[in-house]
């Protein structure tokens, strides 16, 4: 019995002793078929996973460093827009807006994005006591009138009317000087009966803008934003009774702000921003039709004495008469602009328009070569007479 119980638990292949009528070798057998494949699988997984991380840990910087060419990967800089309002850096928390344009570079690493913050703006702690100048007595006061009608336009000479008019070389060098004159300077129209040339208004809202004598407005045109109302518990009661919060807008963008949820009340509000539609907008270049509202606020508001242009990228978030006092009240000036961010020479700011392809090339080139036949000279930091010095944003 010792010898074959022992060949039946060891699974002899010399002798085939084992005893398949016993349950002893038929469990010997079963453990001895199921045992080989399982290690086999077991090493296989093993040496898998070890090898995995060999590669993970080591050799795929290895790979990427041999496979890598110079000058052949693509990495993001950050391109800040240019934005250009008095007030867009004291006491507003947003972040200017950063994109990441692709550019050619000698590394595949991603450089960290710039990231801009306010600078410290000492406002004033309320609006009480808010008093302008007595007198500006560093500016020359002289009368300006604007061309309504051409009178180029008529029937022997048919000239299509246009927003900006047609301005002669002359003309435009003339109005650079600041003396008593009429210039042009938009909504100029054609003959009686001729069609619009753009920037229409409501009735309502123009009686409205020109009660006006403080004024912030923004635009968004093409529903290409999306609305950014102002910071209510940070604007007074009396910025509230007395400023004009005016947004521009085409009718694309009125329908998109209603699907959003955004819909003017009865008085044509939504928040502070009073919602004025333009219809016929005078060019199709959104871009362009944007900077009507912007440059053109003394002939939309004919009697405010204070403007300011927020960018619809940016949230009001400080009282807009606090603004007018540091800004100009406090430092006696009659015009504010912030310094751009990161590029302070023309130069360098028609090579950014061309590279983001915001207009055409061609264009772009055009009135360069005007600006510089005006004299215009190239912005070098290391002049200590610099007109725009870094950081000064006034």
């Amino acid at each position: 019995m010792l010898p074959e119980r022992r060949g039946g638990l060891l699974g002899s292949d010399s002798n085939k002793v084992v005893d398949h009528t016993s349950d002893h070798g038929l469990r010997a057998v079963r453990r001895t078929r199921r045992s080989g494949p399982w290690r086999l699988w077991f090493w296989l997984f093993s040496f898998a996973a070890l090898f995995s991380i060999c590669i993970a840990v080591f050799g795929f910087k290895m790979f990427i460093h041999g496979v890598e060419e110079p000058h052949s990967s693509i990495s993001s800089v950050p391109i800040v827009h240019d934005v250009s309002n008095i007030h867009e850096v004291p006491n507003i928390h947003e972040v200017p807006i950063v994109h990441d344009v692709p550019v050619e570079s000698d590394t595949k690493k991603k450089p960290h994005r710039a990231r801009f913050y306010p600078c410290k703006v000492e406002l004033r702690d309320s609006e009480d006591g808010l008093l302008p100048p007595s007198s500006f007595s560093n500016f020359i006061n002289f009368s300006t009138n604007y061309v309504e009608k051409e009178d180029i336009l008529s029937h022997e000479n048919p000239i299509i009317p246009r927003f900006g008019g047609h301005q002669t070389l002359e003309e435009r060098e003339q109005s650079f000087h600041a003396v008593n004159q009429t210039i042009h300077c938009g909504f100029v129209e054609g003959l009686e009966g001729s069609t619009s040339t753009g920037f229409d208004l409501d009735k309502e809202d123009k009686l409205y803008m020109n009660t006006c004598t403080v004024v912030v407005s923004s635009c968004i045109f093409g529903s290409s934003d999306f609305l950014r109302r102002p910071t209510s518990k940070l604007i007074s009661q009396y910025s509230k009774k007395n400023v004009c919060f005016i947004m521009f807008v085409d009718k694309e963008t009125l329908v998109k702000l209603s699907k959003e949820g955004s819909i003017p009340d009865e008085r044509g509000f939504i928040g502070l921003w009073r919602i004025v539609v333009v219809s016929n907008l005078p060019y199709e270049d959104m871009r362009k039709t944007g900077k009507v509202p912007k440059f053109l606020s003394h002939r939309l508001f004919p009697a405010a004495r204070y403007s300011i242009w927020l960018d619809s990228k940016l949230r009001l978030n400080a009282d807009p008469m606090r603004l007018i006092e540091y800004f100009l009240w406090r430092k006696r000036s009659e015009y504010a602009i912030s310094n751009h961010y990161t590029r302070h020479c023309v130069w360098d700011e028609v090579q950014q328009n061309k590279r983001l392809n915001k207009y055409n090339h061609t264009a772009i080139d055009e009135q360069f070569l005007f600006y510089q036949a005006d004299g215009l000279p190239k912005f070098d930091s290391s002049d200590p007479n610099k007109p725009l010095p870094s950081c000064a944003y006034h």
